[in-house]
């Protein structure tokens, strides 16, 4: 019987080596992708104090209102522009009763006043500081940067839920946003021709 010689021992350990290699560097990878996520989260709730959707097993505890009460908490909204964005910006709805553990909608109008495509960042803030940790949003147009064309309007959704175990002494918190300007976004929007308005773009508010 033939035995393997030096070189063909010497391929399999290579081979071995290299398939250890990709399994190794396929667990990284995999680790990092699943971190992304609660570094993500601790990016918003430490840097901007605000806090997002739990996953579902906490999220159907805080449906559940405290029971034996009917407790509602006023929710203001506020919002404002950096003077370097040219943009109009604010909330449809000043003030909002709620009940906590419940979800709720509301709504912040903006408009790009100039005659150019631009970037805008939005940067959210509650206060009072110690609410923040009970002030959980489901969706929001600041996980994500926005575009609108010269001229454009939109409508832009906030969904949120307070959080049943918001301290008794808090009867008031408020949600506010600041609109900052993405240079580097825009400077690659501006390099892009514009596209025609289509039927679906979204149509400027009266």
């Amino acid at each position: 019987m033939n035995t393997p010689g030096p070189q063909a021992s010497g391929d399999a350990r290579k081979n071995t080596a290299g398939l250890v290699k990709m399994v190794v560097v396929a667990l990284v990878a995999f680790a990092f992708t699943f971190s992304l996520v609660p570094l993500y989260r601790i990016a918003c709730e430490k840097v901007f104090g605000v806090r997002l959707e739990r996953s579902a097993g906490d999220g159907a505890q805080a449906a559940q209102p405290a029971q034996g009460t009917a407790r509602e908490i006023t929710v203001q909204f506020d919002g404002g522009v950096n003077s370097k964005l040219p943009w109009e910006f604010s909330p449809r709805q000043v003030t909002m009763q709620v009940r906590p553990g419940e979800q709720y909608e509301t709504t912040y109008f903006a408009r790009n006043s100039s005659d150019r495509t631009i970037v805008g960042s939005a940067v959210p803030s509650v206060a009072p500081a110690r609410a923040s940790g009970y002030f959980s949003k489901t969706e929001c147009f600041c996980f994500t940067a926005q575009t609108l064309l010269a001229g454009e309007a939109r409508d832009m959704p906030v969904r949120f839920i307070v959080d049943p175990n918001l301290p008794d002494d808090i009867k008031t918190i408020t949600l506010s946003y600041t609109f900052f300007k993405n240079d580097v976004l825009t400077a690659q929007a501006a390099a892009r021709p514009s596209p025609a308005a289509s039927p679906t773009s979204p149509r400027a508010a009266p």
